[in-house]
């Protein structure tokens, strides 16, 4: 089984920045693909950004990007989710989530593990 666990998440003014990470467990992190999803109040969960097991293939929402970049770091075990130019429809909970497969996917039901989420809110 893999553990992912998130963190980095915050209150930030409009505008700002905020860097998510998400430690992986395991010695198969390499081979994963990673997504980030998220969940706004009273909104389903969204894609938001995903890279392949290298990081050499990234894939983001037309909603964040140009803003957000997703990148890796293989031998940490860690993702991280680089968010600027924040608006207020950023907020919401912040899920990282890990694929077997390591072809990167926009599908929730792609994902096998995923972490505990953590709160992204932008202020006005």
């Amino acid at each position: 089984q893999v553990q992912l666990v998130e963190s980095g998440g915050g209150l930030v003014q409009a505008g700002g920045s905020l860097r998510l990470s998400c430690a992986a467990s395991g010695r198969t992190f390499s081979t994963y693909a990673m997504g980030w999803f998220r969940q706004a109040p009273g909104k389903e969960r969204e894609f938001v950004a995903a890279s392949n097991w290298s990081g050499r293939t990234t894939y983001y929402a037309d909603s964040v990007k140009g803003r957000f970049t997703v990148s890796r770091d293989n031998a940490k075990n860690t993702a991280y989710l680089q968010m600027n130019s924040l608006k207020s429809e950023d907020t919401g909970v912040y899920y990282c989530a890990a694929r077997k497969n390591g072809l990167l996917t926009t599908t929730p039901g792609g994902y096998e593990y995923w972490g505990q989420g953590t709160q992204v809110t932008v202020s006005s």
